[in-house]
């Protein structure tokens, strides 16, 4: 599988962005090898179980020149880097708690040149700055995850949507979101991607 699967939802990429989505396969390999971030049967779906399932939140809102992005438990960058790519002039700040996956974000950062991605090995509850928005990819239950980010969030947004979370998650959310007791609105992924693999993927928002 190529690129040509982000063009086909994305027709509007540069050229720099498509060679830089071209190049995440190999680094991805290559930094596989020597820190397991990805599972093994997944390498090879990188772009459709990875990159274009980080791009959904992209289908729900474009962030704007100048907003700060915080991904929280980013793991080897998804789904930090897939959309640092795509809005190269927001800020995004990658955080987890294990360093040694930190240290293969900031080597695929700096391979594709990123200027607008930081990466540090911290947990959300130990920042001391406010973002426009929190993006992550199912660390946790919403429940748990809501108190880490809840005071990290800048109220005074331009944006189409105000302020807020933007947590890529999968299959019947019903009970989640009740024992969460938070106001969401969930954006179905099937109904912006074709591929089977997004039927239960959901990116669920809360504003901030």
């Amino acid at each position: 599988m190529t690129s040509d699967i982000l063009v086909k939802y994305f027709p509007s990429l540069t050229a720099q962005q498509i060679k830089q989505f071209n190049q995440l396969p190999e680094l991805y390999r290559y930094w596989n090898n020597q820190i397991n971030v990805i599972s093994r049967k997944d390498i090879d779906m990188l772009y459709e179980r990875h990159v274009l399932h980080s791009l959904g939140i992209a289908k729900v809102m474009s962030f704007l020149p100048g907003e700060k992005v915080l991904d929280v438990g980013t793991g080897g960058g998804f789904p930090g880097i897939p959309l640092a790519i795509l809005f190269p002039d927001t800020q995004f700040h990658l955080v987890d708690s294990i360093g040694k996956k930190i240290k293969v974000v900031q080597e695929v950062a700096k391979a594709l040149e990123l200027k607008n991605v930081k990466a540090s090995n911290k947990r959300a509850e130990e920042l001391d700055e406010k973002f426009d928005f929190v993006v992550s990819r199912a660390v946790t239950r919403l429940k748990e995850f809501y108190p880490w980010v809840k005071g990290k969030i800048n109220k005074l947004s331009k944006n189409a949507l105000p302020s807020g979370i933007l947590y890529l998650k999968g299959g019947d959310l019903t009970q989640e979101i009740a024992e969460s007791g938070l106001a969401v609105q969930q954006y179905h992924l099937k109904d912006y991607f074709d591929e089977e693999f997004f039927e239960t993927k959901q990116v669920v928002y809360v504003g901030g």
